[in-house]
């Protein structure tokens, strides 16, 4: 598969595959950190995590075996900050139609099956999205595919990486149908029968911005009280949901209120992010003031926001004692969270906060993007108050 995919001229994340630690070890170093890992042939992400330093990835290893059944383990690089995006596809051999291309909401590391997205992309250039339509058709053409393909790509400083290509339907496929109005299922088993791309009297032009659909998952966390609602490579979500609107903020919070999530219209917001956040997060903090919001932030969050001319105020983390963020959690004076952290020990110190922010069915997002989707959706309340729906 890496010689047909250099053969086309397609980009990968740094890889090697991996069966004992010793190797692990090796080609560890010689990617560097951090690492996306996982078993083989396993589905749903399971057992799949990014690993920062030589003492998880050990730990990793010496559980992987037992998930992976002596197959190998993957290690890929993982891209910092990238976007991750869907495409969904026909070919018949010779002709490729594209149905979908959808931008996840979420940054790449979270799995596909729980990151929202959105059809059309919301943020990529024509550029990219066009330069996504050729690789994608070229990889179809090449894998010699007949019927229905899903590709994932990666997005990393306008440099468009291939994660991975399945020759089938996926998950994506029915929220694709939706989206476009074109049944995918029937029109693979046709092509799959012999009919041509041609013959099908396709459209020429699908995901056109003149409307917006967004996928978003529903989880389960309120029945598993313990279970942390931080997001990552294994898949935790039981269910999607959709919204349609002229504006991608308007179809996110359709979506949104689908999923159970009620968006905050004014209040407290509270915000802890790991260093690699802070200044990307000065912008949403600024658009949140300008919607009417109030910033409270733990110290570094905090400085770094002050530094920045953001007027927030400073509350106490867990550790550092009374009265503490949970403490205003648990007295219903924060409305929305955004949480983002990376690290044991970091994850484990902040598990408090997002578990309380369940328990109290407060708004939450472990992503910089989003926090600046929440931001776009909170703007399309005042319209959605102000319909009719009697």
């Amino acid at each position: 598969f890496k010689t047909l995919i250099e053969s086309i001229g397609l980009k990968q994340p740094l890889n090697e595959t991996v069966t004992n630690l010793e190797q692990a070890k090796k080609s560890a170093k010689e990617l560097g950190y951090p690492l996306v890992v996982r078993p083989s042939y396993v589905l749903g992400g399971r057992a799949m995590e990014i690993v920062t330093n030589s003492v998880d990835l050990e730990k990793y290893m010496i559980e992987a075996v037992d998930v992976s059944d002596d197959s190998p383990i993957l290690l890929d690089k993982f891209l910092n900050d990238a976007i991750e995006v869907d495409i969904d596809l026909l070919a018949d051999g010779k002709d490729v139609f594209i149905a979908g291309i959808m931008e996840h909401i979420e940054e790449a590391g979270i799995h596909s099956g729980d990151s929202g997205c959105s059809l059309p992309p919301y943020t990529l250039s024509d550029e990219i999205v066009n330069e996504l339509k050729n690789q994608a058709s070229e990889l179809a053409k090449s894998l010699k595919v007949i019927g229905l393909m899903n590709a994932q790509f990666a997005i990393k400083n306008n440099e468009i990486f291939l994660l991975e290509a399945n020759p089938r339907a996926s998950r994506t496929a029915p929220f694709v149908s939706k989206a476009i109005g074109l049944q995918l299922a029937k029109l693979g088993a046709l092509v799959m029968s012999g009919t041509r791309i041609k013959d099908l009297n396709l459209p020429k032009v699908v995901n056109n911005k003149s409307y917006y659909s967004v996928k978003e998952a529903v989880f389960p966390f309120s029945k598993f009280p313990e279970v942390d609602v931080l997001l990552g490579p294994e898949m935790k979500s039981t269910g999607e949901v959709m919204g349609f609107g002229k504006t991608f903020g308007e179809a996110y919070f359709k979506a949104q209120r689908a999923a159970g999530v009620i968006l905050p219209k004014t209040g407290n917001v509270f915000i802890s992010v790991r260093d690699h956040d802070k200044e990307p997060m000065c912008d949403v903090a600024f658009e949140l003031i300008d919607l009417g919001f109030k910033i409270y932030a733990t110290s570094g969050t905090y400085l770094h926001l002050k530094n920045s001319g953001v007027d927030c105020l400073k509350i106490n983390k867990v550790k550092d004692g009374h009265p503490h963020i949970v403490d205003m959690i648990k007295n219903n004076e924060v409305h929305l969270i955004i949480n983002t952290t990376e690290g044991a020990r970091s994850i484990k110190d902040s598990f408090s906060i997002r578990k309380e922010a369940q328990n109290h069915k407060i708004s939450l997002t472990t992503t910089v993007s989003g926090a600046k989707a929440f931001c776009k959706a909170i703007k399309f309340i005042d319209d959605f108050d102000a319909l009719d729906l009697k």
